[in-house]
């Protein structure tokens, strides 16, 4: 796609415009950003790269023409004619001009399709690909994890959609020998972490990208300062995936065991368990709780919200999967979907096709990321006007507690977006219990029903043996899928769960003082 053969698009723009203002200044831009982040270390030895779009204030962000550095060429002596000028689709428009000897023949950066999967996916306005050593090194704190993750560090603020307290979670993907075969696995990590903007290259680097070249340098910035920490607080023997940043894999009681309803949190040495993995719907929640409130909210509120921030860029990324996925639904029959117009057609009728979405898949209980992301947007709406509070079992915030302090690791994992999680934990009616927590997965790990999500989960923790992982739901698909993946498996009893097969083979609970 990006880097062909410029006949057909070269007609669409004018030699006039591809050397127009815009263009030129965004050339200027990309070779003085370059000598900056060799710098800092990060395009040293001719690697990353650097891609912008040429600002046109009459032209959509879409639309727009792209610069990109060329590859193999020493960064921090290129200049604006070094650059490659392309089509919003990939199509090169201008190429630079040879050099001769020693330098080498001009070519377009072997990044190019890895760009355009973030301009096209995402709607970036720039991409930055650092080699920084901070960015090979995160990635090499736990071989196996598929995900680099901190929490607690002020620079997470400087994350799109980031606070402090938040969660900081950068998918990561296997190295390749040859860049361009990066593209689908880059392709893959950008679909199913819709709020990530970043993907992380095993022992290679690092793809940042921001709605504008200010965004992505300020993004990209970073995320180096939090691998730089996460590396130096690893050598020191401390956490960085935790909010209290305690000491890696130590307890903070000679004994660290799952034992709520025992006052010393000691027992046998063969139950203890260093990470707790919860569900909420029917194991820390009624289940009621989330049918008769908090879809309701949704329900009620979802055209409110979507036509009061319609325009904002968080909603147009919830209407952009929200299509993707109505689309797929549409080809395999699903009844309820109906087609959404395209953004022209009008902003009333765009959003009456995505309300009757909406109102169906919350109807069929969908477990899908589109339908999660927004209902978790909506509820913080609700938790921020205080119309919602999250309600838990009374035995819950005790459990937490007492986990916390006797230095096991507890983690949450539903069907509910992750930011609809901490807005759940964050504002219950007893106070922030995100503080006993140390993280929250959902779809976009995997679909709770089946192994594989399991076994991404204790990649993600880094645990020796699976079974150092004691995973408590009330659904019995749930619990097969999660000791098919070798965890300890406790299934919940509350008020209004669904009945279990007979002769089930599961341990059961009605409260976490039992454990």
């Amino acid at each position: 796609m990006a880097c062909c053969g410029g006949g057909a698009a070269a007609a669409t723009a004018s030699e006039a415009y591809v050397e127009g203002k815009g263009v030129r200044e965004a050339r200027e831009l990309v070779a003085e950003l370059c000598r900056h982040f060799y710098g800092q270390g990060w395009v040293t030895g001719t690697g990353g790269s650097i891609t912008v779009k040429a600002n046109d204030p009459a032209l959509p962000l879409a639309q727009q023409l792209i610069v990109m550095s060329p590859s193999g060429v020493q960064k921090e002596r290129m200049v604006a004619e070094d650059m490659y000028v392309m089509s919003a689709d990939g199509k090169v428009l201008s190429s630079p001009v040879s050099k001769p000897w020693p330098y080498k023949p001009p070519k377009c950066t072997d990044c190019a399709p890895l760009f355009m999967k973030a301009y096209l996916m995402r709607g970036a306005g720039a991409v930055i690909h650092s080699h920084g050593m901070e960015t090979c090194m995160a990635t090499m704190l736990d071989p196996g994890a598929k995900e680099f993750r901190i929490t607690h560090m002020e620079m997470i603020k400087g994350i799109k959609g980031h606070g402090y307290r938040d969660e900081l979670v950068i998918p990561i993907i296997e190295n390749t020998p040859y860049e361009y075969e990066l593209t689908d696995s880059l392709a893959e990590a950008i679909a199913a972490y819709p709020k990530a903007t970043a993907v992380l290259v095993r022992n290679h680097g690092i793809y940042v990208w921001g709605d504008s070249w200010i965004n992505a340098k300020t993004q990209a910035e970073c995320y180096h300062y939090l691998f730089d920490a996460a590396i130096k607080l690893y050598q020191l023997g401390i956490d960085w995936t935790t909010p209290e940043h305690g000491p890696i894999n130590s307890a903070k009681r000679p004994c660290s065991v799952i034992s709520p309803g025992i006052p010393n949190g000691c027992s046998d040495a063969k139950s203890s368990k260093r990470y707790v993995v919860l569900d909420i719907e029917g194991t820390t929640t009624p289940i009621s709780f989330v049918t008769d409130v908090m879809f309701p909210y949704v329900r009620y509120n979802v055209r409110k919200h979507l036509t009061s921030t319609y325009n904002s860029d968080e909603t147009k990324e919830d209407i952009k999967l929200l299509r993707i996925q109505v689309e797929e639904d549409l080809k395999n029959g699903i009844l309820g979907s109906v087609p959404i117009p395209p953004n022209d057609a009008g902003k009333e009728e765009v959003i009456n096709a995505l309300v009757a979405n909406v109102e169906s898949m919350i109807r069929a209980d969908r477990k899908i990321t589109s339908l999660k992301q927004l209902q978790g947007h909506i509820w913080r709406t609700g938790f921020e006007s205080k119309e919602l509070q999250g309600f838990v079992f009374e035995d819950v915030p005790e459990a937490l507690k007492h986990w916390h302090s006797g230095g096991t690791k507890v983690y949450i994992y539903s069907s509910g977006s992750r930011e609809a999680q901490r807005l759940l934990f964050g504002n219950t009616i007893y106070g922030d219990l995100r503080q006993f927590l140390c993280g929250f997965f959902d779809t976009t790990t995997g679909n709770k029903k089946e192994t594989r999500s399991y076994f991404e989960i204790s990649q993600s923790l880094g645990v020796d043996s699976p079974d150092q992982i004691l995973f408590i739901t009330d659904v019995f698909e749930e619990a097969v899928a999660a000791k098919s993946a070798g965890f300890d498996v406790i299934i919940s009893i509350r008020p209004g769960n669904a009945p279990l097969p007979e002769n089930h083979g599961f341990r059961t609970i009605k409260r976490f003082s039992e454990i």
